[in-house]
């Protein structure tokens, strides 16, 4: 059996990552007084609230793609690779937070391990069907 034990620690550390974007998209709520269901309120608290979305639009791709490219490719070349994007997204939200044009190299770091693992387990896939 292969062992995932890799993928799956940094899926936690993805999710963890998620669930801290979520949780500052809450306290920004409170602090800037913006009330239920309204996400209308200050620059600032819109920060927060874009911050956590599009770390929610990245995780969608994210973890599919670790693990499709885990079992197509490698679980370590997959966890190896994986563990940019809870990083990246942290330096992402962070700079979000103090300003939009801050957020522009955790963005950056974020996207190659996507791209890596969709169109790499892909590829993986296709060389397994063919018998290569």
């Amino acid at each position: 059996m292969i062992d995932m034990t890799y993928p799956g620690i940094v899926s936690a550390l993805a999710l963890l990552v998620y669930y801290y974007t979520l949780f500052k998209a809450g306290m920004a709520r409170g602090r800037f007084n913006v009330p239920a269901p309204s996400h209308d309120g200050p620059e600032e608290y819109q920060r927060y609230v874009r911050a956590h979305l599009n770390t929610l639009e990245h995780l969608v791709l994210f973890l599919p793609g670790l693990w499709l490219f885990a079992f197509a490719v490698s679980p370590l070349w997959a966890a190896g690779l994986g563990i940019i994007w809870p990083v990246a997204r942290l330096f992402y939200a962070h700079g979000y937070y103090q300003a939009a044009d801050k957020r522009r190299w955790g963005l950056i770091a974020s996207m190659p391990p996507i791209y890596i693992f969709v169109l790499g387990s892909l590829i993986g896939f296709i060389w397994k069907a063919v018998g290569a």
